[in-house]
């Protein structure tokens, strides 16, 4: 087995965020789903974040026609910073610089929405041959539950791809990607994937193992997607491009393991768990919680009896 010492180092992510958002019209209407509010920060500031505590100083969005507001974002606010300068508000100068600081930023156009093979295809000549992150911005994973860097640590040791894998009822497995895996002996989280079906029809799911949105990748997957066709939906499926890389060498950059997760996990692409993560995180917070924990359990034990 190669040593982790010899693996080129992961230090690039790609964040495709070129998705029309059609689940939250209007609102998404003029403003970029991944800019909705989650507390006071934007969804994808969540997901940078993320990038940055696993190492990940090079980042790629991925983006489409009016997404303008994510460059803006990430982007020094000049007027901004200056107002709250000369106002002595130290406390919300450092919030809006806090999203320029995270790491380097880069942004490329997806064109034709050709579904997420397509969107990760487009990332090829900034990752440059390099094992890089994906990281999808509707998948919001809890800071204190880390996910990112264990699954570099396993492409690091086994080479190859690595997904991210979440046990869920065998009644909602028809809305993932799902995998078929076995164990291989590094540990109680980590399986070899040896099959990866996307979105199967009931009572075909080789699992309950879904994938979700982590994705540590060789660039091989790049030969693969070019020869992928479309799949589910008529959209080029990464699930399929990583069932392909699960058939290669090895030694190649081929093989795909699978880092089991169960820690806490949002899917902001989804209104009512969009809402359980607001609620979540704000009864958390320590500047909000007190007060909005007290306002909540008012709330539900008068307003929700029924």
């Amino acid at each position: 087995m190669t040593t982790t010492s010899s693996r080129i180092p992961v230090t690039k992510a790609v964040v495709p965020a070129a998705g029309l958002g059609t689940r939250f019209l209007p609102a998404t209407k003029a403003t970029p789903k991944e800019m909705l509010p989650v507390v006071d920060k934007p969804a994808i500031q969540y997901v940078v974040e993320e990038a940055s505590a696993a190492g990940l100083s090079d980042i790629l969005m991925v983006t489409g026609r009016n997404k303008r507001a994510l460059e803006d974002h990430f982007d020094r606010a000049y007027e901004l910073e200056e107002l709250l300068v000369r106002k002595g508000d130290e406390d919300r100068l450092r919030r809006v610089r806090e999203s320029v600081e995270l790491a380097n930023m880069h942004y490329v156009r997806q064109g034709d929405p050709k579904g997420l093979g397509h969107a990760v295809s487009v990332a090829e000549q900034h990752v440059a041959g390099q094992p890089f992150a994906v990281l999808l911005g509707d998948d919001l994973i809890d800071p204190r539950d880390p996910l990112l860097s264990r699954m570099i640590e396993v492409q690091q040791e086994f080479g190859g791809s690595v997904v991210a894998l979440m046990e869920v009822e065998p009644s909602q497995i028809h809305l993932y990607g799902c995998a078929a895996v076995k164990a291989n002996g590094f540990g109680e989280d980590v399986f070899e994937v040896t099959d990866l079906v996307e979105k199967p029809e009931p009572g075909e799911a080789p699992s309950n193992y879904a994938v979700i949105g982590r994705y540590v990748l060789d660039p091989l997957v790049f030969d693969v997607l070019r020869e992928t066709k479309p799949g589910r939906g008529g959209e080029i499926q990464l699930t399929d491009a990583l069932r392909e890389l699960t058939t290669r060498d090895a030694a190649e950059g081929g093989k795909v393991h699978g880092v089991l997760f169960k820690g806490r996990r949002y899917d902001t692409g989804d209104r009512a768990d969009y809402l359980r993560a607001i609620v979540r995180l704000a009864a958390e917070r320590e500047d909000l919680g007190p007060e909005f924990r007290s306002w909540l359990r008012g709330f539900v034990a008068t307003e929700l009896q029924d």
